[in-house]
């Protein structure tokens, strides 16, 4: 247990430049202190203690802000990131040297049965507000962008954006449809249907000022 937490305080002095010591995550950094109650919640909920388990983790989400459900499986150096409104489900999986930001949700769908979340990989980042919805894998090395709805598997190496997702970098390489989902460069709906309205006022204003038989009947 200790050599556990040891590598989740290294984790974040790695991946945290604001974190100073050892001493300050352990004792500041909620996503610690989260990780740390869901180890003695999943032990009692192997052991078929449920009831405790699930109390556990509800002490944890009131001191934390951050909703690991005892039956989630998580491996080793987890980083949660701030981690407010961070929620894992009971059939979720979360491979080694993860990273997830705050919001992030591994959920279901509501629809299946049985296993119902997802399963990251090796060192998979989820950005912050992202949604990551059903029973598939997303691969090793994989990157969501931040509030993207992910509802299909993602390929190791991959990096998915959109909602719903898209996967636009495969293994650093763009993939075919990019330009597809560009989220700078997106024409704003709002302008587009002022643009018409003005242009048809002006055709109106036009008909009023010509012929009168080119005026529209009201």
């Amino acid at each position: 247990m200790f050599k556990n937490l040891r590598e989740t305080l290294n984790a974040y002095k790695a991946r945290d430049p604001a974190a100073r010591s050892s001493l300050e995550i352990l004792l500041l950094y909620q996503g610690v202190h989260a990780i740390i109650y869901h180890r003695f919640a999943h032990f009692l909920y192997r052991h078929r203690l449920r009831f405790l388990a699930r109390m556990v983790s509800q002490w944890s989400r009131h001191f934390t802000g951050i909703e690991i459900h005892p039956g989630a499986t998580i491996g080793h150096r987890l980083v949660i990131d701030h981690g407010m409104g961070t929620v894992i489900g009971e059939t979720a999986e979360i491979g080694d040297d993860c990273l997830l930001y705050q919001g992030v949700t591994l959920g279901g769908t509501g629809k299946d049965h049985g296993k119902r979340h997802p399963t990251l990989g090796n060192n998979v980042l989820v950005g912050s507000g992202a949604k990551v919805l059903g029973p598939f894998t997303v691969g090793d090395n994989a990157r969501i962008a931040a509030n993207a709805v992910v509802l299909q598997a993602v390929p190791p190496d991959a990096t998915a954006v959109g909602i719903p997702a898209r996967i636009v970098r495969k293994a650093g390489e763009k993939v075919n449809y990019v330009k597809e989902v560009d989220q700078i460069h997106v024409s704003d709906p709002v302008a587009a249907e002022l643009a018409a309205l003005r242009a048809r006022l002006e055709k109106l204003e036009g008909r009023e000022q010509g012929d009168p038989k080119d005026r529209p009947e009201l």
